[in-house]
């Protein structure tokens, strides 16, 4: 009886745990309908959409976001589709190495080489992840300050 109130205690607590560490229902249901209707990269890729194209090869793409969030903002996007970081796999190796060259190249092409940049890519819900097609950020050309809140 005692090991049965500790069993059913300890699944109480571990699936609390769990619940609260995942994403929430509403998220899940909108990144699903976003990956089912396909990813807009992926329409700017097949020239489905417009964007101002700044880069690209027969496995990455650059070009200007929608919506500018420093002087100098690029979405760098690999051709191939994945979802998020967490859909990786070891042979995506090379295609993401070569997102961090394209991005070096992309800010020394954009004058930020050498005063400073930042490179983001935002996972899932607490980050923000609104195009489920991953993506890095290329920030710069003025003082970025801290990525989250500073905590004292």
């Amino acid at each position: 009886m005692i090991k049965n109130k500790i069993t059913l205690a300890s699944f109480l607590f571990l699936f609390a745990i769990c619940t609260s560490w995942s994403q929430s229902p509403e998220y899940q249901n909108k990144k699903a309908g976003k990956i089912e209707k396909g990813s807009v990269f992926t329409k700017i890729i097949n020239r489905e959409l417009p964007a101002t194209i700044v880069y690209e090869d027969e496995d990455i793409i650059a070009f200007v976001p929608i919506r500018l969030q420093a002087p100098v903002h690029l979405l760098i996007v690999p051709k191939k589709e994945i979802y998020t970081i967490n859909d990786v796999s070891e042979e995506d190796t090379m295609l993401l190495g070569k997102l961090f060259l394209v991005a070096k190249k992309l800010a020394k092409e954009q004058g930020i080489s050498e005063t400073g940049y930042r490179l983001s890519m935002n996972i899932n819900e607490d980050a923000g992840q609104s195009v489920f097609h991953l993506h890095m950020h290329l920030l710069g050309g003025k003082e970025l300050g801290p990525m989250v809140t500073q905590e004292e």
